[in-house]
Protein backbone atom coordinates (compact mmCIF):
# COMPACT_ATOMS: atom_id res chain seq x y z
CA UNK A 1 0.00 0.00 0.00
CA UNK A 2 1.57 3.15 -1.10
CA UNK A 3 -0.81 5.26 -0.10
CA UNK A 4 -2.30 4.63 2.67
CA UNK A 5 -3.99 7.34 4.41
CA UNK A 6 -5.54 8.09 1.14
CA UNK A 7 -6.89 4.73 0.79
CA UNK A 8 -8.36 4.82 4.20
CA UNK A 9 -10.16 7.99 4.15
CA UNK A 10 -11.85 7.26 0.65
CA UNK A 11 -12.81 3.84 2.25
CA UNK A 12 -13.62 5.21 4.94
CA UNK A 13 -16.26 8.01 3.17
CA UNK A 14 -17.60 5.17 1.37
CA UNK A 15 -18.60 2.89 3.63
CA UNK A 16 -20.04 5.74 5.57
CA UNK A 17 -22.52 6.53 2.66
CA UNK A 18 -23.03 3.09 1.86
CA UNK A 19 -24.14 2.35 5.46
CA UNK A 20 -26.08 5.77 5.64
CA UNK A 21 -28.18 4.41 2.13
CA UNK A 22 -28.39 0.73 3.69
CA UNK A 23 -29.64 1.56 6.78
CA UNK A 24 -32.72 3.98 4.85
CA UNK A 25 -33.38 1.23 2.51
CA UNK A 26 -32.39 -2.24 3.50
CA UNK A 27 -31.49 -2.83 6.53
CA UNK A 28 -30.59 -0.79 9.66
CA UNK A 29 -28.42 -3.59 11.64
CA UNK A 30 -26.39 -3.92 8.36
CA UNK A 31 -26.13 -0.19 7.57
CA UNK A 32 -24.81 0.32 11.10
CA UNK A 33 -22.44 -1.71 10.77
CA UNK A 34 -20.97 -0.84 7.48
CA UNK A 35 -21.41 2.97 8.62
CA UNK A 36 -19.41 2.12 11.91
CA UNK A 37 -17.01 0.53 9.61
CA UNK A 38 -16.60 3.29 7.58
CA UNK A 39 -15.92 5.79 10.91
CA UNK A 40 -13.07 3.32 11.81
CA UNK A 41 -11.81 3.62 8.68
CA UNK A 42 -12.19 7.43 8.55
CA UNK A 43 -10.37 8.12 11.84
CA UNK A 44 -7.76 5.42 10.88
CA UNK A 45 -6.74 6.99 7.97
CA UNK A 46 -7.24 10.91 9.63
CA UNK A 47 -4.77 9.13 12.34
CA UNK A 48 -1.62 7.57 9.68
CA UNK A 49 0.67 9.80 7.87
CA UNK A 50 0.45 10.58 4.33
CA UNK A 51 3.46 9.95 1.82
CA UNK A 52 2.63 11.93 -0.75
CA UNK A 53 4.95 14.75 -1.42
CA UNK A 54 8.30 15.66 -3.58
CA UNK A 55 11.62 15.87 -2.42
CA UNK A 56 13.33 18.91 -2.09
CA UNK A 57 15.60 18.62 -4.59
CA UNK A 58 12.29 17.65 -7.06
CA UNK A 59 10.89 21.21 -5.97
CA UNK A 60 13.93 22.75 -6.31
CA UNK A 61 13.85 21.34 -10.27
CA UNK A 62 10.50 21.76 -11.29
CA UNK A 63 9.61 23.91 -14.10
CA UNK A 64 6.10 24.93 -15.73
CA UNK A 65 5.20 22.93 -18.87
CA UNK A 66 6.62 24.84 -21.97
CA UNK A 67 3.56 25.25 -23.98
CA UNK A 68 2.12 28.39 -26.26
CA UNK A 69 -1.17 30.22 -24.19
CA UNK A 70 -3.85 31.90 -25.61
CA UNK A 71 -4.31 35.35 -27.02
CA UNK A 72 -6.90 37.34 -24.68
CA UNK A 73 -7.12 40.61 -26.22
CA UNK A 74 -3.42 41.42 -25.03
CA UNK A 75 0.13 38.55 -24.97
CA UNK A 76 -0.67 36.11 -21.81
CA UNK A 77 2.43 35.07 -19.70
CA UNK A 78 3.02 32.67 -16.50
CA UNK A 79 5.67 33.89 -13.33
CA UNK A 80 6.47 31.48 -11.09
CA UNK A 81 8.64 32.71 -8.05
CA UNK A 82 10.37 30.34 -5.59
CA UNK A 83 9.74 31.26 -2.10
CA UNK A 84 13.00 29.27 -1.37
CA UNK A 85 16.10 30.25 -1.70
CA UNK A 86 17.87 30.97 -4.36
CA UNK A 87 14.99 33.04 -5.21
CA UNK A 88 14.18 31.90 -8.90
CA UNK A 89 11.41 33.14 -11.35
CA UNK A 90 10.49 31.04 -14.49
CA UNK A 91 8.43 33.25 -16.92
CA UNK A 92 6.37 31.35 -19.60
CA UNK A 93 6.04 33.43 -22.96
CA UNK A 94 2.44 32.79 -24.02
CA UNK A 95 2.71 34.02 -27.66
CA UNK A 96 6.07 31.41 -28.62
CA UNK A 97 6.21 29.23 -25.55
CA UNK A 98 9.79 30.38 -24.41
CA UNK A 99 10.45 29.53 -21.24
CA UNK A 100 13.30 31.26 -19.34
CA UNK A 101 14.90 31.69 -15.32
CA UNK A 102 15.60 34.41 -13.79
CA UNK A 103 17.73 35.00 -10.82
CA UNK A 104 16.16 36.94 -8.11
CA UNK A 105 12.09 38.07 -7.95
CA UNK A 106 10.00 39.38 -10.77
CA UNK A 107 11.61 41.81 -12.89
CA UNK A 108 10.07 45.27 -13.38
CA UNK A 109 9.58 44.42 -17.07
CA UNK A 110 10.12 41.65 -19.07
CA UNK A 111 10.65 41.54 -23.21
CA UNK A 112 10.96 37.87 -24.38
CA UNK A 113 14.17 37.03 -25.80
CA UNK A 114 12.88 34.47 -28.38
CA UNK A 115 10.03 36.91 -30.15
CA UNK A 116 11.10 40.34 -29.15
CA UNK A 117 7.42 40.96 -27.44
CA UNK A 118 7.09 42.87 -24.36
CA UNK A 119 4.87 41.03 -21.83
CA UNK A 120 4.80 44.01 -19.36
CA UNK A 121 6.44 46.94 -18.16
CA UNK A 122 6.48 48.98 -14.36
CA UNK A 123 4.38 51.63 -16.30
CA UNK A 124 1.32 49.86 -17.22
CA UNK A 125 0.96 48.30 -13.77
Amino acid sequence: MKNRRENFLICGIVLIVFGALFSLAVNIGMGGVVGLSGIICFLIGMSVPSDMGLSPQAVAEWTPSMERLPDAGRFMYGVDVTMDEPIKSTILCGPCGNLETVLGPRPAEYTCPACSKTLWSSEEE
